[in-house]
């Protein structure tokens, strides 16, 4: 079993930046692909960015592409989410997610995760 906590979510100007982070507790998450998603106010959940469980593979929402940055840290069971160049856009509960075993053509898909964290809320003001 995994528990997966998110942090470093608040209030940023357009323009601006904000890291994500996601602790994982319970075991090791070194053989987890682990995946970002976020859901704005009406909306479904999204796929933002997924890495593999070494970190060298990993792939982008269209829309964060070049301005978002995925990246772990195994040694401390943590993922990160650098987001750069913040839209109101962007303004949505940000998600960690981990998968034991999920191709990377699959870590778009929401229903390929096995834990979640409960999400940090992302605000962007214009």
């Amino acid at each position: 079993q995994v528990q997966l906590v998110e942090s470093g979510g608040g209030l940023a100007q357009a323009g601006g930046s904000l890291r994500l982070s996601c602790a994982a507790s319970g075991r090791a998450i070194s053989s987890d692909a682990m995946g970002w998603f976020r859901q704005a106010p009406g909306k479904e959940r999204e796929f933002v960015s997924a890495i593999s469980p070494i970190g060298v593979n990993t792939k982008y929402a269209d829309s964060v592409k070049g301005r978002f940055t995925i990246s772990r840290d195994n040694a401390k069971n943590t993922v990160y989410l650098q987001m750069n160049s913040l839209t109101p856009e962007d303004t949505a509960v940000y998600y960690c997610a981990a998968a034991r075993s999920a191709l990377a053509s699959t870590w778009t898909r929401a229903g390929m995760y096995d834990y979640w964290g409960p999400g940090t809320q992302v605000t962007v003001s214009s």
